[in-house]
């Protein structure tokens, strides 16, 4: 892909669920960021229960706004995200600002450059601000990367990562592939990816991260949860 080709594409899809209080923000700082693609911006609702809703109808003339009918997930919020998908690149990003929209051309030069098919974006490995917290969460994250790397033969430094960027056409490929409802959606898209035999690249990039107070939903449960679905995707499905 070429950098200076305006004609390109970028479809950023945004999962959502209770986070009217970065919202308007979030929304704000993806349509100020200049790149030299054209940007499809892509909110769903995965049946908020705060103002997030009603802050989401401001911008439908502007956006795609989608409303799922109740709460399922961030996966099933990801994979109705990724069926509405035009762009060459696609990447993921949450409405929490945990993430900056500030590094989607991080994310995107390997995949621009040619040399990448998929970006994660990594919190560990980078020599940009990131937000010390929880030592628990720390630990959890590397396990569950530990072990899915065991299964895909990989070697991701944060398999867990909310920043990822694809091309289009691996959007379109694994989407069929994918089940998951939850935060299962992580090892799933990385199960697939290795599946598929795509090539991966890993960047450094900031991380602002949450705590509970602040909004923040993973939760013990959710790492033993891992573990069952980094099995599951690896073991027993197929691409």
């Amino acid at each position: 892909m070429d950098t200076l080709n305006h004609k390109l594409k970028l479809s950023i899809v945004i999962p959502v669920y209770n986070e009217e209080r970065t919202l308007r923000k979030l929304i704000n700082a993806v349509e100020a960021v200049d790149l030299s693609l054209k940007k499809e911006i892509i909110l769903v609702d995965d049946g908020s229960r705060d103002s997030s809703r009603e802050i989401l109808a401001e911008y439908k003339d502007r956006h795609k706004i989608i409303f799922l009918g109740k709460n399922s997930g961030k996966g099933s919020a990801i994979r109705r995200g990724f069926s509405q998908a035009t762009g060459d690149a696609v990447i993921i990003q949450d409405a929490d600002l945990e993430y900056d929209p500030r590094d989607y051309m991080i994310l995107l030069k390997p995949i621009l450059d040619g040399d990448a098919d998929v970006v994660y974006g990594s919190r560990f490995i980078t020599p940009l601000p990131r937000r010390i917290l929880y030592f628990s969460h720390y630990m959890a994250n590397k396990a569950i990367t530990f072990l899915s790397n065991i299964f895909t033969g990989l070697n991701l430094s944060d398999m867990e990562t909310g920043a990822k960027a694809f091309t289009g056409k691996v959007v379109k490929e694994i989407l069929p592939c994918l089940t998951a409802k939850r935060f299962g959606i992580e090892p799933e898209i990385t199960a697939q990816i290795a599946k598929h035999k795509f090539r991966i690249y890993e960047v450094g990039i900031s991380y602002k991260g949450r705590t509970y107070n602040e909004g923040k939903k993973l939760d013990w449960k959710d790492g033993l949860a891992a573990i069952w679905h980094i099995i599951r995707f690896n073991v027993f499905t197929r691409k």
